[in-house]
């Protein structure tokens, strides 16, 4: 059974002003609070985010596609020219077949730069930067005290990561503190790579990142973003990163430092 494709247009606006950075601090976090707790608000920003990255997608592929049309005019272009050189000179035939040829490699070479696939690229650019939380150690998280908080911690250095997502979410707020809870949300859904996964991990750290009292919320400002990068959001995360290699205090300052040193971010 088909499940109804969730409607925009009540959300349009808050949706629109939220992607773009347009709330000031109290109302972002109060809409990130529905986000969590709305349903139908929660699958609107959902199919909004993908309608965005669907509208990104299609605009690269009509660049793509203009650059074709013209690399084809410049082939066409330099076949006219080759046969209009033969004609004019044919005691230099040879030569200029040769050159002919060096120059259709050329252009081939081009055009495989272009038509290559652009979908690895980026994930293998975003695997070798990122630097991945280690988690709380043993001594930190007092497995006697704390059985389900260790249970997670052991699944996530595993590699299980949706089931620690599960044993996290089943971990007594009493025992820890809400943003350390918060924060493991987000670098749970974010290790998982996929890309609702990835949209779901932000707004969680987000939010720890927004609460300078907390000692998570530099680490948190590193993992968002990593979180924006991987969900193609340029500026955001170029912004983001910034912050987090202008932070002395920072545990991942030289990490963000080397990747904004590279090139590996796309030009904005």
């Amino acid at each position: 059974m088909t499940l109804p494709t969730p409607d925009l247009r009540p959300y349009l606006d808050e949706l629109e002003r939220f992607a773009d950075g347009q709330m000031g601090a109290a109302e972002q976090e109060a809409f990130e609070t529905r986000l969590e707790q709305d349903v139908e608000l929660y699958q609107a920003y959902q199919l909004y985010e993908q309608l965005s990255a669907d509208l990104r997608w299609v605009a690269g592929h009509e660049t793509l596609y203009q650059r074709l049309l013209a690399l084809d005019r410049r082939l066409d272009q330099r076949q006219e020219a080759l046969a209009r050189i033969k004609r004019r000179q044919r005691r230099l035939q040879r030569q200029w077949a040769l050159v002919g040829g060096a120059a259709l490699l050329a252009l081939l070479a081009v055009w495989w730069f272009l038509m290559r696939p652009a979908g690895t690229s980026p994930e293998v650019a975003w695997t070798r930067y990122y630097v991945p939380e280690a988690g709380l150690t043993d001594e930190v998280i007092q497995e006697s005290q704390r059985p389900l908080l260790a249970e997670a911690m052991r699944q996530y250095r595993d590699g299980h990561y949706t089931p620690a997502l599960y044993t996290l979410r089943r971990v007594p707020t009493s025992t820890v503190g809400q943003d350390t809870l918060t924060y493991y949300n987000g670098i749970f859904l974010l290790s998982q790579n996929g890309p609702e996964q990835v949209r779901a991990a932000q707004p969680f750290l987000r939010r720890v990142a927004m609460q300078s009292a907390s000692p998570l919320a530099g680490r948190a400002r590193y993992h968002l973003g990593m979180a924006y990068w991987r969900n193609q959001q340029i500026t955001a995360a170029r912004n983001t990163l910034r912050a987090v290699a202008n932070d002395t205090r920072n545990p991942y300052q030289d990490a963000a430092r080397q990747l904004l040193r590279s090139n590996a971010l796309p030009q904005e």
